[in-house]
Order: C-alpha cells, then sequence, then structure tokens
C-alpha cells in the first residue's frame, strides 16, 4: 500500500509540474548585475507591472546564449509570438497584453541583439541565423503552430520568419513594419532624427519620441525610463542594412491571413504599404488615424480591438 501511494504521489507531482519549470530560474547575468545594467533590469521589472495581468518569465537556453520570454494567458489557448520593435524589449506590449491574453497564450520573446533580459554569448552570423534562433527558442518552448505578430523592426523580422515557416505560423500581424513593403522614405520627422544625433541624449531621446509617438505625453514614464536605459546599452544593430522591402514573388506567396496596421503619421511607412497589404492572397491593410509609428501605444484601444477581432476570426486555422 504504501509503495502505491508513493507511486501515486509521483505521477500526481509529475503532471502537475508545469513543462516550462525547468527555465523558470533568473540567471546570474541578471541577478549579479551591477552599474548599467543592474539599473537596465530594475526598470525593466517596473515596466513589466504595467501590464497589471499574470505573467511567467523564462530563460531559455539557445545555441547563441539566453532567450527571455514572457509567458501568459491560459495555458490551453492557442499561441500568439510576439516580436517587439527595435531597442523597445517585450514591455512595449504593456498597452496591449490585457487585450491579447483573453483567447491565447502569448509569448513575448526579448530580442537577443538588443537591450532586454537575453543574453548574447556567441555571435549571430547573419539575418538567416535570426530566424534560426527564433525557431530555436520555439522548439523548445514545443510551440509548432502559432499566431505570430511583429511590430517595426519585429514586423520584418515577423514576415522574414513566415516565409521560411509557412506551416506554423496560423496568421501574421504586422504593426507599422520596418522595410517590409517599402523603403524608409526621407521626410522632416527622419531628417530631424539625424540632426539630434548632435545634440544631447536627453534632446536624442525627445525627438525620437516625437517623431515615432503622435502622442508622446501618452508613453508612460516608466517605460520611457527603461527605453532610455536600453538606449545607452551597447546594441547590435547590424542586420539593419539587410532588412530590405521583400520582393512581390516572396510577399504574394504568404499564404496564411495578414493583417497590416500603420498610423497615419507614421515616420516608417505610407499609403502604399496598406497597398500592397490589401493585394496579397489573404492580405488586409488598415491606417489607424491620429496614430504615429508607435501604434499600438498611440491608439492602443483601436490596435487591440483590431487585432483581437482578426486573430479570433482565424483561430481555427491550421
Amino acid at each position: 500500500m504504501r509503495l502505491f501511494l508513493l507511486l501515486a504521489c509521483i505521477v500526481l507531482v509529475t503532471a502537475c509540474a508545469d513543462k516550462y519549470d525547468a527555465y523558470t530560474n533568473t540567471p546570474e547575468y541578471i541577478t549579479k548585475a551591477s552599474g548599467l545594467d543592474s539599473a537596465y533590469y530594475k526598470a525593466y521589472d517596473e515596466t513589466l507591472k504595467l501590464w497589471k495581468v499574470s505573467y511567467e518569465e523564462l530563460y531559455i537556453p539557445t545555441s547563441n546564449g539566453t532567450a527571455h520570454v514572457i509567458v501568459s494567458g491560459p495555458k490551453n489557448a492557442t499561441p500568439l509570438v510576439l516580436l517587439h520593435g527595435m531597442n523597445a524589449s517585450s514591455t512595449m506590449w504593456y498597452p496591449n497584453m490585457a487585450s491579447l491574453i483573453k483567447n491565447h497564450r502569448v509569448f513575448a520573446i526579448d530580442f537577443i541583439l538588443e537591450p532586454g533580459k537575453s543574453f548574447l554569448n556567441n555571435d549571430i552570423e547573419s539575418i538567416e541565423n535570426v530566424t534560426d534562433w527564433y525557431e530555436e527558442v520555439l522548439a523548445v518552448l514545443e510551440v509548432d503552430s502559432f499566431h505570430l505578430m511583429g511590430a517595426s523592426r519585429g514586423g520584418w523580422m515577423a514576415v522574414h520568419f513566415a516565409l521560411n515557416n509557412q506551416n506554423k505560423v496560423k496568421s501574421l500581424v504586422l504593426l507599422s513594419p520596418a522595410q517590409t513593403f517599402m523603403w524608409i522614405r526621407p521626410s522632416v520627422g527622419l531628417f530631424k532624427n539625424i540632426a539630434s544625433l548632435f545634440s544631447s541624449k536627453d534632446q536624442q531621446l525627445t525627438q525620437s519620441l516625437e517623431s515615432l509617438s503622435s502622442n508622446p505625453a501618452n508613453i508612460s514614464e516608466v517605460y520611457i525610463k527603461q527605453y532610455q536605459l536600453g538606449l545607452e546599452k551597447n546594441s547590435d544593430n547590424k542586420f539593419v542594412s539587410s532588412m530590405q522591402p521583400f520582393s512581390n514573388k516572396e510577399l504574394m506567396s504568404l499564404q496564411m491571413p495578414v493583417l497590416v496596421l500603420i498610423g497615419d503619421d507614421d515616420l516608417i511607412n505610407e499609403q502604399k504599404t496598406v497597398e500592397i497589404a490589401n493585394k496579397l492572397p489573404n492580405g488586409k491593410g488598415e491606417v489607424i488615424q491620429n496614430a504615429g509609428h508607435f501604434l499600438s501605444i498611440d491608439q492602443a484601444a483601436t490596435v487591440n480591438e483590431k487585432v483581437v477581432t482578426f486573430l479570433n476570426k482565424h483561430a481555427s486555422n491550421q
């Protein structure tokens, strides 16, 4: 009888154990961080409080280092993978998370070459290796079929990933994707950003936010502090030159449903982006009014509603 009870307990404990338990320990590069790194990680944690939903932080071992992934939402819900914008980290989704997790298990991945909680050990040599890295992370997480959403640079990465993994991506959501459908064209805002490089760091930050957001005052001061500290950290943006617009043949090969949203005051995209998106086999493009490049913050409620409606519509895609 005792042996039976012992075996029953072992089975029960095993059944109750979460498959991600092995990845929940915070690594020493965070617990023993000092200086700017320590300040950044603390600011990151403060921004995470803005999510106002329960979440779990995972540290996934990969060939290139540790991938930090924030997981939230019902465990049995359809997975939704999020790729953040340049230097923004996964905390940028703070205005959107409460809506996204209602019907989805969300996996927000910190890009390993930018400020965040991921940690690079072995360099990534090419843009193709970036997709390999994301594939490795998702393989460890055992996420095989999912919706994929990317913002700005994360939007470009999402398309690159989807082109190489069409059988895995159920649908694709792109929020003001950078250099995905068209080249970034010269503009007053772009020239102001270039000119601000000769100014103080505070002035650079102010100019950047004013160019990328239609309402910078709407951005949480908590997030701005983290964002500013992230800009002071080393960020390897060596693949920016590789982010060229995809060819018409590549874009037309996307068979999954695609939603593209841009702001009406977007520094990165123009109406042409929407026109191309609407020509995709299963594409839909829209312009969000009173929004800049940071449309998921500028008009969070509108973006949340459109994204959730789109995801729910295509919930059964295989």
